[in-house]
């Protein structure tokens, strides 16, 4: 989800801004918004972009809208597929005045185009059942600012414990449940540069939960924090289990791409990964027997990351009413059953997700388990700089180059510097 290039720039963002300030010279039921277009009315169409999927995944939404439409006769939806550089892709055109009706939004662009103003506050486009208390909190209010609503989640995936099973019962040991378990549980699973305990994922992405886990905060007044001895105290323990401990390694070190295939291909016996990681692996490696368990907690505390992404509305559409139906009916409850039916994407509707059985699945109950208390990769219109940075300095003090501290106070300074410029 978030290997995708995320490219968000302040000259942009005033861009959108001032071309917005130019141009201002489950049930049939709660799936229509409450100022929708009349049946009987001439036939509207309406664009819905985002980006490229598996044709899995493809197939589902082509059937959400097929439904739609078939409750709708007024509405045609055309939907856009936006290969590459999505974000600048959706910011060029918002700013020239062809921005789609709808559009995906992902929670870690979102604070910094819903201050440009371009994306249209939803709450009072909503039907009165629409039951927004349905959705899991945290990711509802990726997309909200002073209370007020620009997006609604269609699904997310939070961070699990991946285990091998057949590792654990050669090891003879139990599912770590806490962060210290894990450290000592990855020896025993460590054979040499072979098999690691753990496979790691060294940037702030994944890390942010466990960064604020000493009660420190990455971002402060949206700028970088993350020198903060309370931060460095949160991650100082990952980095020392590779440098010190020698039980987990990141995937390039051992000839992988990501962790999910390092975990496929039996060099880790434990990653922590989202939910496209259990398709991928049992589609990838049918022999691997592997489990899930909810992220071990830290000094007694339940913490994860979760990634979201919202439909949105472009707040120049003239076709509001049409597009309003269109997300209340994408992110109702009927429609996000569809949607999620097969498991690719989980529910950011709690009720969905009980009805279908996600919260206690064998493998996805762990990840549904995460979502209320989840991190979610969103936190200021400046995160995209902050965590470029942290990223660029982080692997240094995780290769042993130099101190983790020193390496975290150099990232936060340029980061701010870099901000304070822009």
């Amino acid at each position: 989800m978030f290997n995708k290039k995320w490219l968000a720039t302040l000259g942009m963002t005033t861009l959108l801004a001032s071309s917005i300030l130019a141009g201002c010279s489950g049930e049939d039921k709660d799936t229509t918004s409450k100022d929708a277009p009349k049946e009987e009315g001439k036939q509207v169409e309406i664009t819905l972009a985002g980006w490229g999927s598996s044709p899995e995944e493809a197939a589902l939404l082509k059937q959400v809208l097929v439904d739609f439409e078939d409750k709708h006769p007024n509405i045609k939806v055309k939907h856009e597929v936006i290969a590459d550089q999505y974000m600048d892709v959706i910011k060029t055109r918002l700013i020239g005045g062809e921005g789609p009706d709808v559009f995906y939004l992902d929670a870690f662009e979102a604070p910094g185009l819903i201050e440009t103003g371009v994306i249209e506050p939803l709450d009072e486009h909503m039907p009165e059942d629409f039951d927004a208390a349905d959705f899991e909190a945290p990711l509802l209010e990726a997309f909200q600012k002073d209370g007020i609503t620009y997006g609604y989640p269609k699904g997310y995936s939070t961070l699990a414990l991946f285990y091998n099973k057949a590792m654990f019962a050669e090891a003879g040991v139990e599912v770590p449940t806490t962060w210290d378990e894990l450290r000592e549980v990855s020896k025993a699973l460590t054979k040499g540069t072979d098999v690691y305990g753990f496979g790691q994922n060294p940037e702030l992405a994944r890390l942010m939960f466990i960064a604020e886990s000493k009660g420190g905060e990455v971002v402060v007044d949206n700028k970088a924090n993350f020198a903060d001895s309370k931060v460095v105290a949160g991650l100082q323990p990952y980095v020392d289990q590779a440098l010190v401990d020698k039980t987990a390694a990141q995937p390039n070190q051992v000839g992988a791409g990501w962790t999910g295939e390092m975990f496929g291909q039996s060099k880790a016996a434990m990653v922590i990964e989202g939910n496209w990681a259990i398709p991928y692996i049992q589609n990838t490696f049918p022999d691997i027997d592997f489990g899930t368990a909810e992220v071990p907690t830290i000094d007694g505390k339940n913490g994860t990351m979760a990634f979201t992404v919202a439909y949105v509305m472009n707040a120049a559409s003239e076709k509001k009413e049409a597009a309003a139906t269109l997300i209340s009916y994408l992110t109702g409850k009927e429609g996000m059953e569809t949607w999620t039916s097969k498991g690719f994407e989980l529910p950011s509707r709690k009720s969905v997700a009980e009805k279908l059985g996600y919260d206690k699945d064998e493998l996805r109950g762990a990840l549904v388990a995460g979502a209320p208390y989840a991190t979610v990769w969103s936190d200021g219109t400046n995160l995209p700089i902050i965590f470029t940075n942290f990223n660029n300095q982080f692997v240094s003090a995780y290769l042993g180059d130099r101190p983790l501290a020193e390496a975290l106070k150099e990232a936060q300074e340029v980061a701010n510097k870099e901000i304070d410029n822009n």
